[in-house]
């Protein structure tokens, strides 16, 4: 073998075993050897090999961490056994999970050296497939399209600085590991991130949670306790759902923003808290500032930088990217005999709306991992159907609609619901304008705009 690539055999070596780790290594190969599976997994952190081998005995004891190491190992291995045929049911459905093949002793040297070079080709395929498509990420957040890259370079640039960040986006896109990544990347980094959903709060508890109380200050107040605001001092909070704060504590919210100071429930004293605050929500917080539901002046406040994700449906290019990212994630909870996604899968993936965006996708990958009895996942196994894509196709006219609506919203919006200004821009007459607002229901004034996620 000319390229030298790295062996390591893993168990007791004998003396016939010797003589076999001498014949490849005249075969071109480089041999390291881990006369255990812990000194396996210290070689294994240490350094890449094309392949392993490893010398399997009868006790069932191991067969645990042999699974996590052929697992975490990423690349193909074969088994070495004393006997011609297993016999044992355990050892039998090991062999078939885990490895490519097994070779029973005398062992044929000359076989071995050719199962070991096609399981090196292998590695360097899989090895080639993630040099092609690198995978740009940030803070567990991963594309390749230019609306994810301009993400990216959003979050950059907004964590630099220390003013309040609003980063909207559907439910499931990922807008707390947004925030997440603005506090890794800010001056902040080393203090606490500390993340609170408003909308799962009971009514009655979100001033208690965010402010905090002192001992006795209402029934059931048996100690003081430190609000989250506090709890973030000196770092982020990230206030989730933002847009489902009641009207009365939004008062509180804002007051806070504009002092830096925090009273806690039933205390005289004013506390400085320094805190960055990121916001997000999924709802359109316009309409609930037109519909009495949302201050105007916190959502000002809370708005100073924006940072919005895209959904899913709108990032095809990254499902392949986003699904293999969270295999590996999540590669110890799969069942022994997964090794990836079939072109099947991947192809209804791609055309799939993802409602539930990234937190669905990683809900079907996982239940996908577990589920799976075969070595590539099937649409099945995500359920993911033909039957259940039919249900979201378009017709070529819908699309051009579409099309037409979100061309209209984005001229309007760009000239400030100038319906020349407008007009010019997309090259028809302003009675053609008119016309096309009236089939889509679009309104001539800003305060009836339609946002694109619901166009």
């Amino acid at each position: 073998m000319d390229n030298k690539a790295r062996l390591l055999m893993v168990g007791s070596l004998s003396h016939n075993h010797q003589e076999f780790v001498e014949g490849m290594q005249k075969k071109g190969w480089r041999i390291d050897t881990a006369g255990s599976l812990s000194q396996a997994e210290a070689r294994l952190s240490e350094a890449e090999y094309a392949a392993g081998i490893l010398f399997l005995h009868d006790s069932h004891d191991d067969l645990k961490r042999i699974e996590l190491l052929v697992i975490r190992s990423d690349m193909e291995w074969m088994a070495l056994l004393h006997e011609p045929e297993p016999d044992d049911p355990v050892l039998c459905k090991t062999l078939g999970n885990l490895f490519m093949a097994f070779q029973p002793e005398p062992i044929d040297v000359d076989q071995v050296d050719c199962l070991m070079q096609h399981a090196a080709a292998m590695k360097r395929l899989r090895v080639e497939e993630r040099a092609a498509k690198p995978q740009a990420a940030e803070f567990e957040m991963v594309g390749t399209v230019p609306a994810m890259q301009k993400v990216f370079d959003t979050i950059r640039r907004v964590a630099s600085v220390d003013a309040p960040v609003f980063i909207s986006g559907e439910s499931g896109t990922g807008k707390e590991l947004a925030a997440r990544a603005i506090h890794e990347r800010s001056m902040r980094a080393p203090a606490p991130f500390v993340a609170v959903n408003c909308g799962a709060l009971p009514s009655n508890l979100i001033q208690s949670e965010l402010f905090g109380h002192e001992k006795g200050a209402f029934t059931g107040a048996s100690q003081m306790k430190i609000g989250q605001i506090e709890a973030a001092a000196g770092g982020t909070l990230f206030l989730d759902e933002i847009g489902d704060l009641p009207l009365e504590l939004q008062v509180n919210l804002l007051r806070f923003l504009e002092e830096k100071t925090i009273q806690r429930i039933g205390a005289v004293d004013e506390i400085h808290v320094d805190v960055r605050v990121l916001s997000a929500t999924h709802m359109d917080l316009e309409k609930a500032i037109e519909e009495g539901r949302f201050r105007e002046d916190l959502y000002h406040r809370l708005n100073v930088l924006q940072v919005p994700i895209p959904p899913l449906r709108e990032r095809q290019e990254d499902i392949e990217i986003l699904a293999k990212f969270f295999f590996d994630k999540f590669i110890e909870e799969k069942s022994m005999k997964v090794r990836g996604f079939s072109q099947e899968a991947l192809a209804l993936m791609r055309q799939y709306s993802w409602p539930g965006n990234i937190r669905e996708l990683i809900n079907r990958v996982r239940r996908a991992m577990i589920m799976c009895e075969q070595r590539l996942i099937k649409p099945i196994d995500l359920g993911l159907e033909r039957r259940t894509l039919n249900r979201n196709v378009v017709t070529l006219e819908e699309a051009r609609n579409h099309a037409e609506k979100e061309a209209l919203i984005c001229a309007l919006r760009r000239n400030k619901h100038k319906v020349k200004k407008a007009a010019d821009e997309l090259g028809v007459s302003r009675v053609t304008l008119y016309r096309l607002m009236e089939k889509h229901q679009l309104a001539r004034n800003r305060d009836a705009s339609i946002s694109l996620s619901s166009a």
